[in-house]
């Protein structure tokens, strides 16, 4: 009976809860093309945040604490975001992967030139290149009715997997009394991109995007804060 009413109560959430992200859409359907613009436009700003980490890599002169994840991970998402975005027809999406795609080639390519460990960074980058064909090969095998639904949680999975990368070093972080090494202008950069994408993707009526964005702003705003505070 408990395992019956849980089951109808979480329904009944989730039928509330599309009901108004289905009223709010409404509301802001005909700003769809300024919202869009106004994502497009701060993701490919946020996209030269990662300049600031190059920058650091050019004062030192190498890569030393500096990891590579944020590079490829940009990679390994612009990639499947693109064709994510192909799959939704949506050409704002489409857009600003291509750019975000040869952006994060070139920090990749900045950062290899002054990597010290250049066969641990070339097999970093394979998996990031099977992992990105294996994912698109999945995309265009799948049935072309699951393939939205499906691919998108796949996206949103490795979003939050990209997302905790930061913290994984967390306890280091907490034991120095530092956050030296940790990427802080792409994260704080990335709650702004995501509130935008965020407000889109309830435009757009896509639970993926609405979730995986939503989930990025509360741990921003969240985690990073509290690592702050314990750094103080």
């Amino acid at each position: 009976m408990d395992e019956e009413f849980f089951v109808t109560y979480f329904s009944a959430t989730l039928n509330s809860l599309d009901i108004k992200m289905d009223a709010l859409a409404d509301i802001l359907q005909p700003y769809k093309e300024i919202v869009g613009n106004v994502a497009a436009i701060v993701t490919i700003g946020q996209m030269f945040s990662g300049t600031f980490i190059c920058y650091d890599i050019y004062k030192q002169k190498g890569t030393k604490g500096i990891g590579m994840v944020p590079f490829l991970g940009g990679i390994v998402l612009s990639i499947l975001n693109l064709k994510y975005g192909y799959i939704l027809r949506d050409d704002t999406m489409i857009q600003v992967n291509l750019f975000g795609l040869a952006l994060n080639i070139l920090y990749c390519l900045f950062y290899f030139q002054y990597t010290h460990e250049k066969m641990k960074v070339w097999g970093q980058m394979g998996l990031a290149g099977a992992l990105s064909a294996g994912l698109i090969a999945y995309a265009q095998a799948e049935d072309p009715t699951l393939v939205e639904n499906r691919f998108g949680m796949i996206i949103t999975a490795l979003m939050f997997l990209l997302i905790a990368a930061p913290l994984f070093g967390l306890k280091d972080i907490i034991k120095k009394q530092s956050t030296e090494g940790m990427p802080f202008p792409m994260i704080l950069s990335g709650t702004v991109v995501t509130f935008a994408w965020l407000v889109y993707g309830i435009i757009l009526r896509n639970k993926f995007l609405v979730v995986s964005n939503f989930v990025y702003v509360i741990f921003s705003l969240g985690g990073i804060q509290n690592i702050d505070a314990w750094c103080r």
